[in-house]
C-alpha cells in the first residue's frame, strides 16, 4: 500500500514539474571590436581627470626642455611630460609603484586608457621618467607648495617631523662580510669577461647578460667601498671583521621596525604643516636614529619658504640637549616627549649608595657623604649638553670608613666621587614648558598629523617597500610618493574651500 502510494506521488510530481529554464552561455572565446568613446571612459571628477587638469595648470617647461627631439632636427615624438606625471601620481595614489604594472594597467584600466589615449606606454620610458628627473621633480614639488601656500593651505606657524623606517629591495640575506664580497665580485667579473670574449653570435642575448653582468660587479665594488666607511665608525677590531653590507643595495641598512624586528631598510622624514596636513619637506637617509635629523629638517624647510617653522613638534627621538640648545639658537618654539634620562645613573648607584645621599654645601662648594666626610671640588667637564662638576673624598677617609662596603665597595684606592650637572638655560626652559598644560595641548596634535601621513604612505600609496634600490633614486620614489599625497590633499582642500564658499 505504501509502495503504490509512493508511486503515485511520484507520477504527479513529474508531471507537475516546471520546464528547464533558457540560460545564455558566456562565450569568452571570441574577439570583439566596438566603438569605444574615451572622453566618457572616467566620470568627470574622476581622480586622473582632476589629477590631469591640476598638473596641466603647473609650469612644466623644464621638463619640456629635457625632450630631445624638435620640429627643426626631428626624430620620434616623445610622451607628454604632463601624461608621464600624471601616469605616476595616480598609479601612487592606487597603490602601484612598478612600472610594468602601468604598463600593462594600459590595456584594460579605463583612467589609464583615457589618459593614454587608448595607447600603452612602454615601462622603460616610465622607469627612466621616474628616476632621472630628480631636479625636475623636487622644483614640482616646490610649486605645488608654493601653490598651496598662496591659497592659504600652509602657514608654517606649527609643523611636526617624524621619521618612518620603509624597507629597502633588498633581502637581509644578501648581507655580507668582506671576505663573501670579494668573493662574489671575482665571479661577476669573470663572468663579465667570458661574455666579452663570446663571438657575435646571439649578440642581443649577449649584450644583454654583459650588461647585468656589468652591473653587478658594480654593486659589489659599491658594496666594498660602503664596507670600508663604515669600518671608519667601529671601534674594536672584532666590530670591523663583523661588518656586512648589502650585495644587492649597499647603501640600505639594518634598521629596526615598527612592527618588530630588523630588516634593510631607509629612514625617511617627513615635515608635515600642522594646519591642513601638507608635507612641506622629505628627506631620506641611512641613519637609523632621529636625533640628528631635527636641524637639518629646520634647515631645509627654511630654504625653501625663506622662513623658519615657528614651532616644531616631535617625539623623544629627536629631543637632546644639543638640539635644544641649538633650536633655541634659531628662535625656534621646539615641544618634545622628554625621555627619562635618570634611569641610567640609578642602573649604576644600585650597588651603592646614590648621589641623593650626599648633601651638597653651596657655599662652601662641597658635599658632605653618610658619614659626614668632605668630598671636595675636583673639576669640571661638558658632556651632553651638561656641565658636570666632580666632587671627590681623600683615599685615606674612605678607606677607614665603616660605611665603605655600602658606599664604594669597588674603590681600592680612591676614594668616592659625585658628579653635579647643571643644564644650560635653554634646557631649563624647555623642561618647564613641556610640564604645561598648554605645551602639552599643543604637543597631543604631532601624532594626529605626523604618523598619519606616514601611515598613509605606506597604506594608501602602498610604499610599504622601495621598487628602486640606491640613496639617490630612493630619495626620488619618496618625493614621487609624498607629491602623491599632497596633490591629492590638494585637490580635496580646493574642494572643501569652494563647498564653504558656496555655502556661505
Amino acid at each position: 500500500m505504501k509502495r503504490q502510494y509512493a508511486e503515485r506521488m511520484s507520477e504527479e510530481l513529474k508531471s507537475a514539474a516546471t520546464p528547464a529554464p533558457l540560460i545564455k552561455a558566456v562565450n569568452r572565446a571570441q574577439m570583439c571590436f566596438r566603438t569605444v568613446e574615451v572622453e566618457r571612459l572616467v566620470d568627470a571628477d574622476h581622480p586622473s581627470r582632476l589629477l590631469w587638469e591640476i598638473i596641466g595648470k603647473l609650469d612644466l617647461s623644464r621638463y619640456y626642455a629635457g625632450v630631445k627631439s624638435n620640429e627643426e632636427e626631428g626624430g620620434r615624438p616623445g610622451w607628454p611630460p604632463q601624461l608621464l606625471i600624471t601616469m605616476w601620481v595616480y598609479a601612487y595614489s592606487v597603490g602601484i609603484g612598478a612600472a610594468r604594472e602601468i604598463e600593462r594597467r594600459c590595456e584594460y584600466d579605463p583612467a589609464f586608457w583615457w589618459l593614454t589615449g587608448m595607447e600603452k606606454v612602454n615601462h622603460h620610458t616610465l622607469s627612466d621618467f621616474r628616476m632621472e628627473k630628480k631636479e625636475e621633480l623636487d622644483e614640482l614639488f616646490a610649486q605645488v607648495l608654493g601653490a598651496a601656500s598662496a591659497e592659504g593651505f600652509i602657514s608654517l606657524e606649527q609643523v611636526t617631523l617624524d621619521g618612518t623606517k620603509i624597507k629597502a629591495n633588498a633581502s637581509g640575506k644578501s648581507f655580507h662580510r668582506e671576505k663573501t664580497l670579494r668573493e662574489h665580485l671575482e665571479k661577476a667579473r669573470e663572468v663579465v669577461k667570458q661574455l666579452e670574449a663570446e663571438g657575435e653570435a646571439e649578440e642581443k642575448r649577449r649584450a644583454a647578460a654583459e650588461e647585468k653582468a656589468r652591473k653587478k660587479v658594480e654593486r659589489l665594488e659599491q658594496a666594498l667601498a660602503e664596507l670600508k666607511e663604515l669600518r671608519e665608525g667601529k671601534g674594536r677590531e672584532e666590530e670591523k671583521q663583523e661588518t656586512r653590507v648589502s650585495s644587492s643595495d649597499p647603501e640600505a641598512r639594518v634598521m629596526k621596525q615598527n612592527e618588530g624586528g630588523f630588516a634593510p631598510s631607509y629612514n625617511v622624514q617627513i615635515t608635515t604643516d600642522t594646519q591642513h596636513g601638507l608635507i612641506v619637506d622629505v628627506e631620506v637617509t641611512q641613519a637609523g636614529n632621529d636625533f640628528q635629523q631635527l636641524i637639518p629638517a629646520v634647515e631645509r624647510v627654511e630654504e625653501r619658504f625663506g622662513q623658519a617653522p615657528g614651532q616644531v613638534l616631535v617625539d623623544s627621538g629627536y629631543i637632546s640637549r644639543e638640539n635644544v640648545e641649538e633650536i633655541a639658537g634659531r628662535k625656534v618654539d621646539l615641544l618634545g616627549s622628554l625621555a627619562d634620562d635618570k634611569s641610567k645613573k640609578g642602573e649604576r648607584d644600585k650597588d651603592r649608595y646614590p648621589s641623593s645621599m650626599f648633601v651638597y654645601h653651596a657655599e662652601q662648594d662641597h658635599y658632605v657623604c653618610p658619614a659626614g666626610k668632605i668630598l671636595s671640588y675636583e673639576g669640571r667637564q661638558s658632556k651632553d649638553g651638561m656641565q658636570q662638576f666632580k666632587y671627590k673624598a681623600k683615599g685615606k677617609d674612605c678607606r677607614s670608613c665603616p660605611l665603605k662596603m655600602q658606599c664604594c665597595p669597588e674603590n681600592k684606592k680612591h676614594g668616592r666621587s659625585v658628579t653635579r650637572s647643571e643644564e644650560s638655560p635653554a634646557m631649563i626652559a624647555f623642561r618647564a614648558k613641556m610640564v604645561t598644560d598648554a605645551a602639552q595641548a599643543e604637543y597631543r596634535k604631532r601624532g594626529a598629523v605626523a604618523e598619519f601621513r606616514n601611515l598613509w604612505i605606506k597604506t594608501k600609496l602602498g610604499l610599504r617597500q622601495f621598487h628602486v634600490r640606491g640613496l639617490e633614486k630612493v630619495g626620488c620614489e619618496t618625493l614621487w610618493a609624498c607629491l602623491t599625497h599632497n596633490l591629492q590633499h590638494w585637490i580635496r582642500l580646493r574642494r572643501q574651500k569652494v563647498a564653504l564658499a558656496a555655502a556661505v
